[in-house]
């Protein structure tokens, strides 16, 4: 499949080093339109900080990034690329604690707001229009993710398994054409990681979205990704597919064995 298609995002041997930590070395991935890949290592193995480079938090010393076929600036700033489709959620909740998970997720429609302080003034119509219409795109998120009993609700008084759920759909309200997950479903129970796992995969599956994520539970790494790169003290030892990655003896000893000790 993957043969047949451009990837829509390429990273090319990246290599970044903080102080005398090489982070990452001579690393390149591709991700194809429309498939979930996971990014899995131990500790402390680059995938946050290949996430951070993908998004422009973070600028690689060597290397490149093209998405959509088109070779990105190390100049481009986090919001620019934000605007050109790449969304993400992060390790530790970023959530507006005071603000509501309605008004959080609305946050992720700024990049699509046109009406600025001087056309809502002007052209009162205008803005109120749009205004309907980004309400309406986030309601629909609030439906698909089921949380509409907790939509007026504060973000600091939501459980962390809601919190979690709120900050990915401010991620899906952007509309982006590369969800960037960070640990989605870290510091989960059991039944909180599943209903994660299912918005994941329906968000792929029903809503079209291509995602990669980070995540250390094997299980659902295993059951809802196409594709998985695996790093290891900022290498990239493998590539492949759940069941390649599963057999690899270079995985088996530097991650999936070192899990089951």
């Amino acid at each position: 499949m993957n043969e047949k298609k451009e990837p829509l995002l390429r990273a090319e041997n990246i290599h970044i080093s903080f102080g005398g930590l090489k982070a990452l070395n001579d690393v390149s991935l591709e991700i194809y339109p429309g498939e979930i890949m996971a990014i899995i290592g131990p500790n402390g193995a680059g995938k946050t900080t290949m996430l951070n480079i993908i998004n422009g938090f973070y600028k690689q010393d060597e290397g490149r990034i093209i998405f959509e076929g088109k070779k990105r600036s190390k100049k481009m700033k986090p919001n620019r690329i934000a605007a050109q489709g790449i969304a993400r959620t992060f390790q530790n909740l970023a959530l507006f604690r005071g603000m509501s998970a309605l008004g959080n997720i609305m946050m992720g429609r700024t990049m699509k707001m046109h009406a600025n302080i001087f056309s809502q003034a002007l052209y009162w119509r205008f803005s109120q229009k749009e205004e309907i219409e980004h309400r309406k795109a986030v309601e629909h998120i609030i439906d698909f993710l089921q949380i509409q009993n907790i939509r007026r609700t504060p973000a600091s008084t939501l459980p962390y398994g809601l919190q979690k759920r709120v900050e990915l759909g401010r991620a899906l309200a952007a509309e982006p054409k590369l969800l960037l997950l960070d640990e989605p479903m870290a510091g989960m129970n059991l039944e909180e990681k599943e209903d994660i796992a299912r918005y994941v995969l329906d968000a792929n599956e029903e809503l079209g979205y291509t995602i990669a994520l980070i995540e250390h539970d094997m299980g659902v790494v295993m059951d809802i990704c196409d594709r998985i790169v695996v790093l290891d003290f900022g290498n990239k030892i493998a590539e492949g597919t759940p069941e390649e990655i599963k057999s690899n003896q270079k995985v088996i000893k530097a991650y999936l064995g070192e899990a089951e000790n």
